[in-house]
């Protein structure tokens, strides 16, 4: 099967003798399933499973093919018009694969795509302009400071974010012995800024980073679960040392 396939099976379901759960949906009621689907294919990546990218790709791409479908009864577009606006957008922005430009680094070419982000008047007031609003916080964070780095708003090595943080860890510190709410949260949420500031400049995608962490952490609380269950206990009857040595014990298993 090709694309031109599954959008005529999606014609299908919206048409008139169709499916009705499928006839009901807007574009508005469709957004959560765009996002749960996006993030089953990151989990399915996290867990390095080629069965399982394959599967989610196909059900976050049937949410486009929805789209397009609700787009083109609307009279809006369809999934040519997206298709061409994205191909002639990716030649536009690689001048130096599809033209005559030469580009060496991935810096200069960073600089070249904000440059015609600019000229298609994808930025409007501020290079800061365009990063999603509902984009996930720590991944937010991180491509703003990557936005403000490319114009050298940056420390300059990794040790003075360091620096940084202890800076805010001590701020965060007078705010709880203050006890004051507000005061507490800016701080904390310095805090987060921060670390998200050390996550880039060592390399590493701080929402990856985290929700591989949360990953790890129900893979070892199950295996407390399990454990007690095996002893005929539950965690509630156990102390806080007895589920502590169960936990280091998942950590050599997992």
């Amino acid at each position: 099967m090709e694309l031109n396939d599954l959008i005529k099976i999606m014609a299908a379901l919206r048409g008139e003798k169709g499916c009705p759960w499928d006839k009901e949906q807007t574009r508005e009621s469709l957004k959560p399933f765009i996002v749960e689907e996006s993030y089953e294919v990151l989990e399915a990546i996290d867990e390095k499973n080629p069965e399982a990218i394959k599967e989610e790709l196909g059900d976050l791409l049937f949410q486009v093919v929805f789209q397009c479908q609700i787009a083109k009864e609307l009279g809006d577009f369809g999934m040519p018009e997206v298709i061409e606006q994205i191909a002639k957008k990716m030649i536009a922005r690689h001048p130096h694969v599809f033209g005559d430009a030469d580009y060496k680094t991935t810096e200069e070419v960073l600089v070249h795509w904000e440059a015609q982000k600019k000229r298609e008047g994808k930025q409007r007031d501020s290079i800061l302009d365009g990063v999603p609003r509902t984009l996930p916080s720590l991944l937010r964070a991180h491509r703003i400071q990557d936005r403000a780095s490319r114009v050298g708003f940056d420390w300059e090595k990794v040790e003075d974010v360091l620096y940084k943080l202890d800076e805010e860890l001590t701020e965060f510190r007078d705010a709880l012995r203050n006890r004051k709410q507000k005061e507490i949260e800016d701080e904390l949420g310095d805090l987060f800024f921060v670390l998200v500031n050390i996550s880039r400049f060592v390399g590493i995608n701080p929402e990856d980073a985290l929700r591989k962490t949360i990953s790890k952490f129900i893979s070892r609380f199950r295996y407390i679960e399990m454990a007690a269950s095996d002893q005929g206990r539950t965690l509630a009857d156990m102390t806080l040392s007895e589920m502590d040595e169960l936990w280091d014990e998942a950590k050599k298993k997992r």
